[in-house]
């Protein structure tokens, strides 16, 4: 029998008690021979939240339209909306990594005071929201003291954790994991294990690992991804969090906790901002930036709801992947 139509002849919308046969090659795809058997913490999988936090016109997507100098003449709405990501954490029982960015964490130093006064971590996001592709490791090391330094002043506690903008360590940028090792950082949360034009590392890490820093080593967080065959499908963070319907994300969590697999949800500030200005730029980036900014708080709330949401140090901790 159909569905029953809607006043006009329409059909109501589906609603699904269990995901649909279209989303079974996600929770029975096979793990990959990098997958380890298990990553599990006390009460289940070890799942993590973390926000990106910068403002709508910092996007890498309008970078060749907005200049840098030009920042401060824009609305900021930055510290509004990561307000609103703190009470939906608190709703959800969830506590959640803040990668700050250094030019929001100067203009609005509270912003970071109050993030860590609620029992949240704070990270580093770098300083300008610059890829690390663009910067020379003289640069970039500059970018990574000044920004962690900056942070801790301003009270955001001890900060050992970085991301960097537009996910940019890749194969060309493994050198980034020294610097930021010998900058006093103890992981990284970068590498998306995908191909993409503008970022993806697909040799790197699908679960946390330490990972070659050099001499050294580092603990890596890498951004969500479910294999398939010889793809990876990216899941869960940024745009793929917010474009993908939320079933998808709801499947995507519910593999990974099948598998007991380690996972980070990922969100910007300015995606649950429908009401942010406008800025002419590409179609096509344009659609990428404002479609369904008006569902993200949906889906990252029943994302959220589904329990067991930590910051990336706990997890990490709780791993046995960082130092003591």
């Amino acid at each position: 029998m159909g569905r029953v139509p809607r006043p006009g002849g329409r059909p109501a919308p589906r609603r699904f008690r269990t995901f649909p046969k279209s989303l079974h090659f996600l929770l029975h795809s096979t793990d990959p021979a990098s997958y380890p058997s298990r990553m599990t913490v006390q009460g289940g999988p070890a799942f993590a939240v973390s926000v990106d936090v910068e403002d709508y016109f910092q996007v890498q997507a309008f970078a060749a339209r907005i200049s840098r100098k030009d920042w401060g003449s824009f609305p900021s709405r930055v510290a509004d909306n990561t307000e609103r990501l703190l009470d939906l954490f608190d709703e959800t029982h969830a506590k959640g990594t803040f990668f700050i960015l250094g030019w929001v964490a100067r203009r609005h130093p509270e912003l970071v005071r109050h993030i860590a006064s609620r029992g949240h971590e704070v990270a580093s996001h770098g300083m300008t929201h610059t890829m690390i592709t663009e910067l020379s490791p003289s640069e970039f090391r500059a970018e990574a003291m000044e920004s962690r330094l900056l942070l801790e002043d301003l009270g955001g506690g001890r900060v050992i954790g970085y991301r960097a903008p537009s996910y940019s360590v890749n194969r060309e940028t493994l050198w980034a994991l020294e610097v930021l090792r010998d900058s006093g950082y103890e992981y990284d949360s970068s590498i998306y294990p995908i191909r993409r034009r503008r970022y993806g590392y697909p040799e790197g890490p699908l679960v946390p690992a330490r990972i070659a820093a050099g001499d050294r080593d580092i603990a890596e967080f890498p951004l969500p991804s479910i294999p398939f065959g010889p793809l990876r499908f990216p899941v869960l963070a940024g745009a793929y969090l917010r474009l993908l319907p939320a079933w998808v994300s709801l499947a995507a969590v519910e593999y990974h906790r099948r598998r007991r697999i380690p996972l980070v949800v990922n969100v910007h500030p300015w995606e649950i901002d429908p009401g942010q200005p406008s800025v002419g730029f590409s179609r096509l980036a344009k659609w990428a930036h404002y479609a369904r900014l008006d569902q993200t708080d949906r889906i990252l709330r029943r994302v959220l709801q589904l329990g067991g949401f930590s910051t990336i140090e706990a997890r990490l901790r709780e791993l046995s992947l960082l130092t003591p």
